[in-house]
């Protein structure tokens, strides 16, 4: 995966696709930029503007799955994003762009672009790995949303308490026989249960990636 901008969110971005394993470039034209990526960030780092043709295949773009761009500029971000996808055939591609009006265009040229800032790394994380949680509500500062997760059949027999450990979110109550039910940590989730969890947005998808897989035994 290709990331463009190692800003607030592309750093943020890179970072949680990185955790739940998988390869990431991120490109940024300031070198100083990487500094916000943490030391143990392995993946590559490419200097030099996202819409230059060598500098997204230095990054692995002719290889990459998915490509995201969310540098500070508008016009970098779309131009990036339609090279990546007419030129390289990226089949993912997502564009942030904080002109809401232009957003809407770029959707109708078939780019799923990002205009609000709130929930920015939540929708990329689903853009990009095909996520399948639900938000169902979140609160008017945007900070804080409920979302529905799909989790694996392994986790049936785990606790709430060992969920909430392996993702950083909280359980904030289950669907069991149509009926709601507020758990306790001890818990244990049971085949059939839907699973809402309240967590910080940018979040939510790290989350969902980590209950959609069997829990890791340790």
């Amino acid at each position: 995966m290709v990331v463009m901008g190692c800003g607030r969110v592309g750093s943020a971005l890179a970072a949680a696709l990185t955790r739940i394993g998988h390869d990431v470039a991120i490109i940024d034209r300031d070198e100083s930029a990487f500094q916000r990526l943490a030391a143990s960030f392995d993946g590559r780092k490419v200097v030099g503007m996202g819409f230059d043709r060598d500098v997204l295949m230095r990054a692995g773009i002719e290889q990459a799955d998915a490509f995201a761009a969310v540098s500070s500029g508008d016009n970098s971000n779309i131009i990036s994003a339609r090279l990546a996808r007419e030129n390289f055939g990226v089949e993912r591609v997502v564009a942030r762009i904080y002109d809401a009006k232009r957003a809407a265009v770029y959707e109708r040229l078939g780019i799923p672009t990002v205009a609000t800032v709130p929930w920015t790394t939540d929708r990329f994380m689903q853009a990009l790995i095909q996520e399948t949680d639900a938000t169902r509500w979140r609160d008017p500062s945007g900070a804080v949303a409920i979302a529905q997760l799909t989790v694996h059949e392994d986790w049936f027999g785990h606790t709430v308490a060992e969920l909430e450990s392996a993702t950083g979110v909280r359980v904030a109550f289950l669907l069991r026989y149509g009926e709601g039910l507020l758990p306790e940590h001890k818990t244990v989730i049971q085949d059939g249960d839907t699973v809402y969890v309240a967590a910080l947005s940018g979040t939510i998808g790290e989350a969902a990636a980590v209950v959609g897989n069997p829990p890791i035994e340790s």
